[in-house]
């Protein structure tokens, strides 16, 4: 039985240890009921990152000697981290994430065990389920991974305007493409083209046809929507850029012309050459002439011979190239004139609709509109002029081309006739040849048998 006393000198260490006991419960009690929460937004990186998958202990208790479990369902094994009594158990990880993933010790303390994910990858794009054991809930935390690239653009020109053509590499998820112009409208584009490589990344391409504007700036956007990333590339178009439709058509006329002049001059300087071979040949076929020995004076003409039918060949082929590249110029100058057809069709449509608006017009009308409509008429009536004399041009070019494609053919066939000739020739004198040398072996016999004539035997 304790006294008064006793009880009176027990009462603060009972304090004490009745203080130690209900807070002990206490934290037993809320680390049982804790709750693991992690945010709703999904977490969205680019391929390379270092990246943080937030979750945390609802009561911020140290969570260094508890379970702690990543994982991701779709994998087997389906653990990224895993972490039990304090120790990380690298061997039930992935092996994709092996090396790649960890919680913070020094945040652990404090509850928070959000896992540091480094050097993202496209395959890390998923769902990730963070638990803690003891709490008995799970909670998930989406991650979607993208690459992007800033777009490539180049530019052609083209009769009606310019051709922009915007092209963007190593994209995931797989993009789409604008076209906007300098006041952010949209430009009417045809459907991009996307190929996927095999690193999965996406390589998108887009045309736009565009004409001339107030400021010919003109901007490619390539956007992925789930990954919320956005690149763009700007460009700003000088105004020569946007020739002039007749302009275009003068300078195929004019490159069309400078070919057909090149090809005459080298035709002239080839006949030239021609006529210098033929006179040279002349006047070494009366060399040879002079020449006493037969053997030799064959052996010279067929050497002469041999030389022909090279020569031949040299020419036969320079005539088929001079023929191939008129044929491709007769070509082109026919789709000129295809396209100036077009362009006066276009310039008759024009002028029929700018008549009608003048007439829309009162006569007493003297402002803009009216001044606008008659300028319009005579920079028309100035083209379609233009488009006439050039199509005059181009035909009469096209019968140029025409002619000289006969004769050079013509020569082509002649050259064909001569170097069967040279062959014939050349057969004729292989057979004199075998000839003359059948006669000087017998010649050389008959002399031998002058010089050392037989021996006869007499019989006594």
């Amino acid at each position: 039985m304790i006294h008064t006393k006793d009880r009176l000198l027990l009462k603060p260490w009972f304090s004490v240890f009745s203080a130690l006991f209900l807070h002990q419960t206490v934290v037993l009690f809320l680390l049982g009921q804790s709750q693991v929460i992690s945010t709703s937004q999904p977490i969205v990186a680019k391929v390379g990152d270092d990246i943080t998958l937030p979750c945390h202990l609802e009561i911020a208790v140290d969570a260094t000697d508890l379970t702690v479990e990543w994982a991701r369902p779709d994998l087997q094994p389906r653990f990224v981290y895993l972490r039990r009594d304090g120790v990380e158990l690298q061997r039930a990880e992935h092996p994709l994430y092996m090396g790649r993933t960890s919680l913070s010790t020094n945040e652990l303390k404090c509850g928070d065990i959000s896992l540091k994910l480094s050097n993202v990858k496209l395959s890390d794009t998923g769902t990730y389920k963070c638990l803690v054991p003891k709490s008995g809930t799970e909670y998930v935390v989406e991650l979607t991974v993208g690459s992007v690239s800033s777009p490539d653009m180049k530019i052609s020109k083209v009769s009606n305007g310019a051709v922009l053509q915007c092209e963007s590499k190593g994209w995931y998820p797989e993009p789409e493409v604008l076209w906007l112009d300098s006041e952010g409208n949209l430009l009417s584009a045809g459907p991009p083209e996307t190929v996927r490589g095999p690193d999965d990344l996406y390589t998108v391409s887009s045309r736009v046809t565009v004409e001339k504007r107030h400021s010919n700036r003109f901007t490619c956007r390539v956007q992925q929507k789930n990954t919320n990333q956005t690149r763009e590339t700007t460009i700003h178009l000088p105004d020569d850029v946007f020739m002039d439709q007749c302009n275009f058509a003068v300078r195929i006329t004019i490159c069309s012309a400078v070919c057909f002049m090149s090809v005459m001059a080298v035709f002239v300087l080839w006949k030239c050459g021609q006529h210098q071979i033929k006179t040279t040949n002349g006047s070494t076929e009366r060399q040879h002439l002079v020449e006493g020995d037969k053997m030799i004076q064959l052996d010279m003409k067929e050497e002469k011979l041999v030389e022909e039918l090279q020569k031949n060949e040299s020419d036969l082929k320079h005539v088929q190239q001079v023929i191939t590249i008129l044929t491709n110029q007769k070509k082109e100058l026919e789709n000129q004139r295809e396209k100036l057809y077009s362009l006066l069709d276009e310039d008759r449509t024009r002028v029929e609709q700018n008549n009608k608006k003048l007439k829309k017009i009162p006569k007493t009308d003297t402002g803009k509109k009216m001044e606008k409509c008659v300028k319009t008429r005579k920079d028309l009536d100035r083209r379609k002029t233009e488009h006439d004399e050039l199509l005059w041009n181009t035909e009469k070019l096209q019968e140029t081309a025409e002619k000289m494609i006969t004769i050079m053919t013509e020569r082509k066939e002649k050259l064909e006739r001569d170097k069967e000739k040279i062959n014939e020739h050349l057969k004729e004198m292989e057979r004199q040849r075998e000839e003359t040398k059948l006669q000087l072996e017998q010649q050389e016999r008959e002399e031998e048998k002058i010089i050392h004539p037989p021996m006869m035997i007499y019989e006594k």
